[in-house]
């Protein structure tokens, strides 16, 4: 289940964030946490399995016309599996239904598994043995 971020989240979401190595140095994490909030192109959601549970995750993303593009994706060590990466990305999809699913160079190889991972569950078809 995904939460849009608010101001009251700043210290739980900079703590999701700071697991992504590109975003150790504090300056930097304030500054995309800044990128987040003040530009309308681009929004941060709060990541929890069910309401009233802990979050357990943050996902940042670019958003386009037609795209959505996942910039970052950082979950508690816990819960750091593809299973759980696919859900936030399945509550993505939900969130923008008319808008295509895109990556970073960092995740775009989650994108494309999680993409053929989708396809093979509406197709009903085994990709794997290809």
């Amino acid at each position: 289940m995904l939460t849009k971020y608010k101001n009251d989240y700043a210290k739980i979401a900079m703590g999701f964030l700071s697991f992504i190595p590109d975003l150790k140095d504090i300056d930097h994490l304030r500054t995309e946490l800044t990128l987040y909030t003040a530009d309308n192109s681009h929004a941060l959601f709060l990541y929890r399995e069910a309401p009233g549970e802990d979050f357990e995750g943050v996902v940042g993303v670019e958003l386009g016309q037609d795209y959505v593009m996942v910039r970052h994706l950082s979950l508690s060590p816990a819960v750091r599996s593809d299973e759980t990466k696919f859900t936030v990305l399945r509550d993505l999809c939900a969130q923008y239904p008319d808008k295509k699913l895109m990556g970073t160079m960092d995740n775009a190889s989650l994108i494309a598994s999680f993409q053929k991972a989708r396809k093979e569950a509406l197709d009903g078809t085994d990709l794997s043995a290809e």
